[in-house]
């Protein structure tokens, strides 16, 4: 492809890119002239990026987004051209522009993680489809469009699936039947976790019972995590059923007022509860 990128510059024809960089080349690091030819070189040069950013229209993404990546690779290669290799500026600036446009929709456009050659094979599926229905005048199969890529036909397919999961759709964009009404998908996945409150409540009644006077840490742990009853806890502890029974009493009554009257107001309804049950 030949093309010539030209700039006003005063006089007929303008000043090619090559030329402009290669003034800025003759000029000292420190020169402000080096960032006018740069600036002018960048503007010049932009309907080319422009151009080949479109070849990938009717992708999925929008057109401004990628005339933007194409006019940032444009940018770099201002600036990594060296005149003294003797290559035009258009062959170092195309294949850098395409090289962005392709990285830029291999890693940036996808919302999940496929393998590299199955998103470069994902890219080309769509037009190559769209090549091969207006050929035949109907959609091509598996086989067809396979061949026509000379890829394997279950490259292909994960390519397909893979381009359809591009960008899932939210679950709130799908509705269920639930009963008599319609309801977003997200609403009928997952549930309340009933552990979340237990971890809570424990998280504030661990340290309440670490600080009970030794006697009454042992008589609540072993009723209710030992799960001994009130007649073995007495004969355990020497005591009385009826002097366990009122310590036990007077213990959750401290931690009830003690869970009650915490931080944390959203816990007390739990806590109130679970101190009525201990």
């Amino acid at each position: 492809m030949t093309v010539r990128v030209t700039v006003e510059t005063g006089r007929p024809g303008g000043a090619t890119a090559d030329e402009l960089l290669r003034r800025r080349d003759l000029l000292a690091a420190g020169d402000p002239g080096r960032a006018v030819l740069r600036r002018r070189t960048i503007e010049a040069s932009l309907p080319l990026a422009h151009r080949l950013a479109a070849r990938y229209r009717g992708r999925g993404e929008p057109l401004d987004d990628l005339c933007q990546v194409a006019a940032l690779a444009l940018v770099k290669a201002v600036d990594g051209y060296d005149p003294a290799r003797a290559v035009a500026f258009v062959s170092y600036a195309v294949p850098t522009i395409l090289g962005a446009l392709k990285q830029y929709f291999r890693d940036s456009t996808w919302h999940v993680r496929i393998p590299r050659r199955h998103k470069d094979l994902a890219v080309t599926v769509g037009p190559t489809t769209s090549a091969l229905t207006h050929e035949l005048g109907r959609p091509p199969n598996l086989g067809e469009l396979a061949a026509r890529l000379g890829a394997a036909e279950d490259d292909v397919a994960i390519a397909l699936g893979a381009q359809r999961l591009r960008r899932p759709e939210p679950l709130n964009a799908w509705s269920v039947t639930d009963g008599a009404r319609r309801r977003p998908a997200g609403e009928t996945i997952g549930g309340v976790d009933v552990r979340y409150d237990a971890t809570i409540d424990w998280t504030v009644l661990r340290p309440l019972l670490a600080a009970l006077p030794d006697r009454e840490r042992r008589v609540v742990v072993m009723r209710y995590y030992a799960d001994l009853t009130q007649v073995e806890i007495a004969a355990r502890l020497g005591l009385s059923k009826m002097y366990v029974s009122r310590l036990l009493v007077r213990t959750l009554r401290r931690l009830r007022v003690q869970m009650c009257a915490g931080p944390a107001p959203a816990h007390s309804h739990r806590a109130r509860a679970r101190a009525g049950v201990l």
